[in-house]
């Protein structure tokens, strides 16, 4: 038996299901719709839909009786200490930057495998990419993930490669290709690629965190280059303008 199965909590678990699944619905869903997402019968999840609503972590309508989340735990991650003092670090130099070279920038870090984009600051410029927070992106195939791997431990990485659908399709070679990507994004500090989800973009991105204190997060550029004009910053002045910020940030949080 794993350790994960020993210490198995089924009511917690069966909490969680409930307000996962909540979470990626579009609509308020009644108890059968509930139940059916999550392959368990009403009666299973009757005890735990009155707990959480009784904890205020859902509501149901008094109508419809159908059931939906409130907004307690958006309030709960937005009270997390880590993410609101990177978030006060980053997004006054994030503005800064954004004036400087007249693009968009994000923050992010590793979230359950992924990249979530936790800060964002617009472009000046009336046409820019817009990314919002909260967002989740693929670890793999962006700037941000390649970043946040290239810069992270090894049991880190290993973790985030086992459960990636991308990497698990790759061959043996591709796969050495691909740390070959890692060890030189390391030793460059910084990457620029185009974008995985559109063309016309070329994101660059740079690591927030040093050896002493590790990876935390990445700031990255999503620069829109189908627009040309003859004020556009070139890539090299935007790399050393996130370095500059970068070095800023770390400032901020203590870590220079």
């Amino acid at each position: 038996m794993s350790i994960m199965e020993k210490y198995k909590a089924p009511a917690l678990e069966k909490g969680l299901d409930i307000l996962e699944f909540l979470a990626l619905q579009s609509s308020p869903q009644s108890q059968a719709e509930v139940a059916e997402g999550l392959q368990k019968s009403p009666n299973e999840i009757y005890r735990m839909l009155a707990s959480l609503e009784s904890r205020g972590y859902i509501r149901r309508d008094s109508i419809s009786g159908k059931y939906a989340l409130t907004l307690k735990l958006y309030y709960l991650s937005h009270r997390h200490s880590y993410i609101e003092k990177l978030r006060d670090a980053a997004l006054q130099e994030m503005k800064n930057v954004s004036q400087i070279i007249q693009q968009p920038c994000h923050l992010s870090l590793i979230y359950d495998n992924q990249v979530m984009v936790i800060a964002y600051s617009k472009s000046p410029l009336p046409i820019a990419v817009m990314i919002e927070e909260g967002n989740l992106y693929a670890l793999t195939q962006t700037a941000s993930g390649k970043t946040l791997l290239s810069f992270s431990d090894n049991t880190t990485k290993e973790q985030a490669l086992k459960t990636d659908d991308y990497y698990q399709t790759l061959s043996k070679k591709q796969r050495e290709n691909f740390e070959k990507d890692l060890e030189h994004i390391k030793v460059a500090g910084y990457v620029e690629m185009p974008s995985h989800y559109a063309q016309g973009i070329i994101d660059i991105s740079v690591p927030i965190g040093n050896g002493a204190s590790g990876i935390i997060a990445c700031l990255t550029v999503a620069k829109l280059v189908t627009l040309q004009h003859e004020d556009e910053i070139s890539n090299a002045k935007i790399i050393a303008a996130l370095l500059h910020c970068k070095a800023e940030i770390e400032s901020n949080l203590g870590l220079s």
